[in-house]
């Protein structure tokens, strides 16, 4: 399946590559990660914007086949065990949500979701995919990982090359392929002048 096969069909025109990004299910088991793209997209994470320049995120990198990456696996809930661990990658997205001084930063969560995008966006942009996932037990994250409580693991990552839906069990090959939906514009925006 291409990329072009999901690409969004927008009401407005939007830069192509947000248009074919999408979050397969189906990752390539075999192929290995492309280390230069891997560091690309975790640079354009790291060059992403952050309410006073504080950068309040931070990644865990496991790469199939290592430890680290079984141990997030382990994290994951049961239905994205299934899959997931097929991905070249899984990296945790952690919220630095206090200073070492324990000053809060509010705005953690919403500087971190940015540098998600960016890594998404850019991983597209050079042929790989990204699926973000909530379905994960944080504390058994910040067990493996050792973790100060002001860092919060916030969201798990499955980054690779997209593989082939039959790969999948039969209960999730359907939405690899089903059309994507959003709801029209219109009923997101609340207000406007």
């Amino acid at each position: 399946m291409s990329v072009l096969d999901r690409a969004a069909q927008t009401e407005h025109p939007v830069l192509e590559v947000l248009a074919a990004r999408w979050s397969p299910r189906a990752y390539d088991a075999q192929a290995a990660v492309d280390e230069a793209k891997l560091a690309s997209a975790l640079e354009a994470a790291r060059w992403s914007p952050s309410a006073y320049n504080s950068q309040p995120w931070r990644f865990i990198v496991a790469r199939r086949g290592t430890e680290l990456h079984q141990g997030v696996v382990s994290a994951l809930v049961e239905f994205n065990q299934a899959w997931a661990s097929h991905a070249a990658v899984l990296i945790v997205a952690i919220a630095e949500t206090a200073d070492e001084s324990g000053r809060s930063n509010t705005h953690a969560v919403y500087d971190l979701g940015q540098a998600v995008a960016h890594l998404s966006v850019q991983a597209h942009s050079d042929g790989l995919h990204v699926h973000q996932m909530s379905g994960f037990d944080p504390e058994k994250v910040r067990e493996l990982a050792g973790l100060e409580p002001r860092f919060v693991p916030t969201t798990a990552i499955a980054l690779g090359e997209l593989g082939t839906a039959d790969a999948l069990p039969e209960a999730m090959q359907q939405g690899e392929t089903a059309p994507r939906m959003r709801r029209p514009i219109n009923e997101t925006i609340i207000a406007s002048a």
